[in-house]
């Protein structure tokens, strides 16, 4: 059973087993509220997708019930803690943000009443269509409600999370925006990098080879400069939406959150780096990397599932400033096991990016891709209408070293149009009956791959093979393949259509 309260307009759940609430439509009645946390919140409320949950411990027992959340709910509602232990009434820890389709179609100023393949096909539509709207600057925000600098600086105010069992630390940046700028050519970006709290003013930033955010590091420390350094840690979802995407080189990821919303986003100067921060930031920092400061980070439990990077040694952030709204609101990733986790939204807009690459390509009649999220980065399935030989191996190779798909990838497989990719079980039954391992796999070795890879030795940590796996039928003699006795998808939605009150009604069906 479920008790809910209703208290102050927010719907409390009390326990695992909770229904699935109907989806009103929504959008965004004020462009200007898309800046800000809190109204997003509002407008998820009123989807009846957020939940709030007192009196968690901060150390592990927050992110296991969230885990425990994930694994038995059929929305992954986003959650808001407060009167968390040890905390203030008012200190809350935001999860779960953009676990659901529709929150991540309601972020990015779409209705909510979409699907997750609908989500896809409108989002490979609409990049290959976006207008970067640079920032608003503006003098003043609610960020700057309440300032700490020199020894009134404690990080731990805030009631930073201890994720997984055997992290190194407590973690405040899972959902951050680090705010950098390149020394010589002065443009700014925005990333999002893991962020361990050291003490009450300083902070282990953890930056894999080849991020701009390590690039501009690097810059300033080979002049022997420190690294000029704001850090955001609660924000309005589009923020980190972009900041932890592929944006195109040569573009601010504000300025690429603005085209994507229609609206430009608001910043304001820091007063120390004179760096952008969110206007809607409800905690951000200000601070130094210094050359050779490092201390050890880690482990950390990372995206894929398992712990990654032991205790390396990595840059100090010497926090000046912190900044933060009365009654602030942390934002937090948690990373879990793909499965039980939060990135359906990066498996949606992959799965739209890798489908762009095959058409910019010139591979035809692909009917859909699908980057299963319980896979991470390490799987993509592609659905085509055969038309040649070898169209399937090619849109696999394609799809497996494209700029979205080449990174971290390790299957890639291609079955035929009549198979629904989005549903594992087809997906299964496609490459358990029309794929043959003697003649259906083909492997790429020497990829692309990274040090979260838990599969590959540390000293290949750059380098992975790829598996193509080619589940059509066979293009020689397809024809003559064994039909199919399922009902066809035509008689499908015809039957469906009859009956989808009584079933949604009996047995809740599957959006």
């Amino acid at each position: 059973m479920m008790e809910a309260d209703r208290r102050n307009g927010v719907m409390k759940y009390w326990s695992i087993g909770f229904p699935r609430p109907s989806t009103p439509t929504l959008q965004y009645s004020n462009p200007n509220r898309m800046r800000d946390l809190r109204s997003w919140l509002e407008d998820v409320r009123k989807l009846g997708q957020l939940m709030t949950i007192e009196h968690v411990d901060w150390d592990l027992e927050l992110s296991t019930l969230t885990e425990i959340i994930n694994e038995r709910s059929t929305t992954r509602p986003a959650i808001v803690f407060d009167r968390i232990k040890g905390y203030p009434q008012g200190y809350r820890v935001a999860v779960n943000l953009l676990s659901s389709v529709q929150r991540l179609a309601l972020t990015m100023g779409m209705g909510a009443e979409i699907g997750e393949f609908e989500f896809v096909q409108r989002w490979r539509k609409q990049v290959k269509t976006i207008e970067p709207k640079e920032p608003r600057r503006v003098k003043s925000a609610p960020l700057f409600e309440n300032i700490q600098e020199g020894g009134d600086i404690d990080l731990l105010k805030f009631p930073v999370p201890r994720w997984h069992e055997l992290d190194g630390g407590r973690y405040v940046g899972t959902d951050d925006l680090v705010v950098t700028r390149d020394p010589e050519e002065g443009w700014v970006n925005v990333g999002t990098y893991r962020i361990m709290v050291h003490g009450r003013d300083h902070m282990g930033l953890h930056m894999s080879p080849g991020k701009h955010g390590r690039v501009h590091r690097d810059k300033y420390h080979a002049a022997g400069k420190p690294l000029p350094i704001a850090v955001s840690f609660g924000h309005h979802p589009i923020n980190f939406l972009v900041a932890s995407s592929d944006v195109p080189n040569g573009i601010n990821e504000y300025a690429y959150a603005g085209g994507i919303t229609g609206t430009p986003l608001e910043v304001v100067e820091g007063p120390l780096t004179g760096l952008p921060i969110p206007a809607d930031s409800e905690i951000a920092v200000e601070g130094e990397v210094l050359p050779n400061d490092f201390m050890p980070e880690g482990p950390f439990g990372e995206w894929t599932g398992y712990y990654a990077s032991n205790q390396p040694s990595v840059p100090v952030i010497r926090v000046k400033a912190v900044y933060h709204r009365t009654d602030p609101i942390l934002c937090g990733f948690p990373l879990l096991k793909p499965s039980s986790g939060d990135n359906l939204h990066f498996s949606l807009m992959r799965s739209a990016l890798i489908w762009n690459a095959l058409d910019e390509a010139g591979v035809p009649e692909v009917r859909a891709v699908w980057c299963h999220p319980s896979g991470g980065r390490f799987l993509t399935v592609l659905a085509i209408k055969q038309s040649y030989p070898g169209h399937a191996c090619q849109a696999a190779m394609i799809a497996s070293q494209c700029r979205s798909g080449a990174y971290l990838g390790r299957y890639v497989i291609v079955v035929d149009e009549d198979i629904d990719i989005t549903n594992s079980e087809e997906v299964i039954w496609a490459l358990s009956s029309r794929s043959d391992p003697a003649d259906s796999i083909q492997l790429l070795r020497r990829c692309w791959s990274g040090p979260l890879d838990p599969r590959i030795p540390p000293a290949d940590k750059g380098f992975s093979s790829r598996a193509i796996i080619d589940a059509t039928r066979p293009y020689e003699w397809r024809d003559k393949f064994p039909r199919s006795s399922g009902a066809s998808r035509e008689l499908k939605e015809k039957v469906l259509a009859d009956w989808r009150a009584f079933l949604d009604q009996k047995i809740g069906l599957r959006t």
